[in-house]
This record gives C-alpha cells, structure tokens and sequence, in this order.
C-alpha cells in the first residue's frame, strides 16, 4: 500500500501513553456539557442522590449520568442500553466520564428517578439563554404535534373499536354455528368438532372485549391503553390516528429557541393556549408577550384567559357554521353595532337582541326578529327555516375575539412567522429521534424524555448563535 498515508502498527508499544484528554477536541460540545453540568447545584435543582450514603456500596454521581443523558441526547443515542455501550467505546464519553460505565439499568433508572431534575435543568438553561440576551424578544409561535408512546393501537381501546370488534367476532360466531350445523347434518363430527373449538375461542374474547368495555365506561378518559395507561389515541391526519403524547412547544421568533414546553395527553390543542403562553411567560420572565397560534387553538375561555394573563394571543377563527354547504349567508357578513346592540343583515335590516340563555357553561346573546325577516326577498339565501328568523348567537365576551381578529388583520405576515418558527424545531426533534416512539412510559417519563430533547436541541442552537467560546464563558461566569 506504498503511496498512501500509513497509519501505525497496531501492536506498537509507546514508551509514554497519550492521554485521554489529547483526543478531545478543543471545540468539542463534550467539553462545555462537561463545565455545564459541574456548575449546576443538583440537590437545588431536584436530583436525588446528591449525597452519598456512608453504608452500602457506592453509587455514581447524579452528574456522571446527568452528562451521559446530555451527550447522548446531542448526538441522538437516546436508549440507555446504546448509552452503555457508548461509555465502552465513544472516546467522548469516556473522557467525560472519567472512564465510567454504569449499566444500561442505572442509567434508565436515573432519567425514571430525576424527572424534577431533569425538567429543572432545562429552564435552568433557558435562563442561562436570558442572561446571554437571546430572549429579548416577546413574540413566541405556540404549536403541538404528536409523538408516538410505546403502546401500539391494538392494545388500546376505544367505545367505537369495541363495537367494531364486537360486530366482527358475532358475525364469525353466527357464520361458524351455520357450518356447524350443516356440518351434523352430513355427519362430519371431526368438523364439528373444530368449529365448535373455534366458537369457544371466539366467545372467550367477546367476554373479554366485554369487560374492556365496562372498563372504559369507568375511565375519565374514555379509552384505554393496556401498555401505558397515559397514552391517547389522537389523530394525526383525517384518516390516520396514533396512540401518544400532545407535545406543546412556544418557540422564540428571533432565535428559535424552545423557550417552554409540556407533554399532554389531551388529543386536542383547544383549550391549551393558556398554560402554554404562561409557560412560555415565566420562560422570559415577561407578561406582556403576544402568542401566535394556528386554528387548533381557537376556543374562547381559553383566549380570554390568555389576555386576563396579560398575554396577546394572535388565533385565527375557524369557519364552521357550515352555512356555505346549506348555501345561505355566512354569520360573518351579518354586521354587529355595539351602540346599538344589535346586528345588520345583508339585507340591511336589523336584528336586535332577544335573549340570553347558558350553553356549555357559556353565557351567549341571541339576536333576532322575525316581524323583520318575514316577507324579506333574502328568505332563502338568509335562512333554511320556513317559519323562523334568522337567529344570530353571540357569546358575552365576543367583543375580546373582534379585537383580537382586528390585530391579526394589522399583522398579515402573522401566521407566515408562525409556521416559520414552531414547525422546524418539531421536525428536528423527530429526525433526531428517528422513526419511532418515546422510550419511557407514563406521562411524568415521557416528560423528562421531551425535557432532555428540548435541552439537547437549545443546547445544539446556541452553540450555532454565539459559539462554544462564548457559550463556556456565560456558563462559567
């Protein structure tokens, strides 16, 4: 192999060993994880352990596994099993832990036993992003996405799959007595006999869905999920469902970085607005922050608790009257008057208020008149009642939402900026987990496995916004 670079002879001897420390780059992440985590208080933070016994053999230091987690989670080694095995060989990992290598059950039980711990570290390090001034700003785009658990969809259960299931197995039961009784009637016993056996399996598992269903009648959730209890089945497409988590993000406009975040097991993200924008919040240590948020979290209360926060939530309102299927006028060309308290029709008639009444817990106005709607040319473009007026409904608090609307109107560019913000740091995440499930079970796991993600990528960020010098410099100040 003469004329190509040698490399030297494997069974060579040197007189002076290298160091570890020689093969680490001076650049490399692993050295400012290594600053990172000797310069956090873990018993402040929530660790367990941080004290040794004085009987028993000894543990390894929270720090150790702390910084095994962060590496690994920086490099998309996320199973404690591939951990272990990376303290043997990766030469990174070796250097920060000093040679360490704790079994794959100690490092899996340390990311189960420290979920305060770990989720502490994370706002620890959004702080540390604050002082460095990479949060000044008060624009966050909010958004959640789906990610698998560990349970698949045949062990979880819903009312509609056991009525789907329960109908299947009785039409099998009722075609499998119709071949037994053909079956005596030529005296095939041998048949009989297998048919019979298979209506007895068929049976067991119809008592069995049976008890499922009872089960999930008790159930708060309304399903069950035999593997983790705390999974959901969620849509993810009009046609396509999952059993996960709701991951809920608020992403920093200027900087991208993650600024707050929780797990839920909520399929929907109605009504999560508000504990996302307080999150996001404390995160920046502001009040007065302005939310952008798509149609999925469009639900009055939820908006109306945002802005008592002191946060300016920017949703923009789906259409669901569903009137340009029946082909009549939509309520958004019906005109309200605050002066007046009344609304103006196409027709530029007049409907007053009539009466309030409570639904769902909401407290709505209805506005109507049918002396002024009868004889109307408009009838049929108005209304697919025969008899009845028009009937306009609006909520006590509807006038939040108009404003709200006019400030979408003032910022085109809003969900523009909203998409280009909050769905990129989901999409890195995901490609960094590869085409799989969360690892733990069990909402409070699969927390700190989202916590650790979240880290990792905000870690990964700021190194790209200010570089590893002045990353080790804050971190050290």
């Amino acid at each position: 192999m003469s004329g190509y670079i040698q490399g030297q002879t494997r069974g060579q001897i040197t007189l002076f060993p290298d160091a570890l420390d020689d093969f680490i780059d001076d650049n490399s992440p692993a050295r400012i994880i290594d600053v990172f985590v000797d310069e956090l208080n873990l018993e402040s933070l929530g660790f367990k352990r941080t004290e040794p016994k004085s009987t028993g053999r000894p543990g390894y230091h929270p720090a150790t596994l702390l910084k095994i987690y962060i590496y690994g989670y920086l490099n998309r080694i996320q199973s404690s099993r591939r951990l272990e095995v990376e303290t043997r060989r990766n030469i990174e990992l070796m250097w920060l832990t000093e040679r360490l290598s704790p079994d794959f059950k100690t490092i899996a039980d340390f990311r189960k036993d420290n979920s305060e711990g770990i989720k502490n570290t994370c706002a620890y390090f959004i702080k540390l992003c604050r002082k460095l001034k990479l949060l000044e700003n008060s624009i966050v785009a909010v958004d959640g996405s789906k990610f698998k658990a560990v349970n698949s969809r045949d062990k979880n259960f819903t009312p509609v799959r056991i009525k789907t299931h329960t109908e299947r197995i009785e039409r099998q039961i009722s075609d499998y007595l119709t071949a037994m009784d053909d079956a005596d009637k030529t005296d095939k016993a041998e048949s009989t006999l297998i048919l019979s056996k298979k209506v007895a399996a068929l049976r067991k598992r119809l008592s069995r869905l049976k008890d499922i269903d009872k089960a999930i009648k008790d159930s708060p959730a309304n399903q069950i999920s035999f593997t983790d209890p705390d999974a959901r089945a969620m849509k993810v497409r009009r046609s396509t469902a999952t059993v996960g988590y709701n991951v809920q993000t608020a992403v920093d406009t200027h900087n991208h970085l993650i600024a707050a975040h929780f797990v839920s097991n909520e399929p929907m993200d109605r009504g999560l607005l508000c504990e996302i924008g307080e999150k996001a919040q404390q995160a920046l240590g502001k009040k007065n922050i302005t939310v952008l948020a798509d149609k999925g979290y469009f639900s009055g209360p939820s908006i109306k608790r945002a802005q008592d926060k002191g946060m300016i939530p920017l949703v923009p309102k789906p259409d669901t009257s569903g009137s340009a299927k029946k082909g009549i006028f939509n309520r958004r060309l019906f005109k309200y008057d605050s002066k007046t308290d009344s609304y103006l029709c196409p027709a530029g008639k007049t409907l007053p208020y009539k009466s309030t009444y409570i639904e769902r817990g909401l407290r709505i106005r209805a506005y109507l008149s049918r002396s002024t709607c009868q004889g109307c040319s408009l009838w049929s473009n108005c209304t697919t009642s025969k008899k009845d007026s028009r009937r306009i409904r609006r909520w006590e608090h509807e006038h939040r939402l108009e404003e709200m609307e006019s400030q979408l109107q003032a910022l085109p560019n809003s969900t523009l900026l909203r998409k280009q913000t909050v769905e990129h740091p989901f999409g890195t995440i995901k490609s960094w987990m590869g085409s799989t499930h969360f690892l733990t079970r069990g909402l409070k796991n699969v927390s700190s496995e989202m916590s650790l993600n979240v880290l990792a990528y905000n870690f990964k960020r700021v190194i790209a916004l200010i570089g590893k010098d002045a990353l080790m410099a804050a971190i050290k100040a």
